[in-house]
């Protein structure tokens, strides 16, 4: 298993897209929970939590397909331990 595959599989889509969205557009996020967690978009859960993201100021509009950090963003726990650094 790659660290992206256990990254994705293990950590909540909340915390997944605070880190992938601030530098990978949307459409590359999709393909990535495509490969290793197609339930989440089958049910919707990718989309709603990603608006919600923005409706919550945590993530902002940035330019071209790629989100920015909102005034409410915060590192997710995974990445301030460094969960996933060799």
């Amino acid at each position: 298993m790659t660290a992206l595959e256990q990254i994705v599989k293990t950590e909540c889509i909340r915390d997944l897209l605070l880190v992938f969205a601030i530098s990978l557009a949307f459409p590359s996020i999709d393909r990535m929970f495509g490969r290793y967690r197609f339930d989440v978009i089958a049910s919707g859960e990718l989309v709603r939590t990603y608006e919600r993201l923005f409706e919550e100021c945590v993530l902002a509009e940035g330019v071209g397909a790629v989100a920015i950090k909102g005034p409410n963003w915060k590192a997710p726990q995974f990445v301030i331990e460094k969960r996933y650094v060799e």
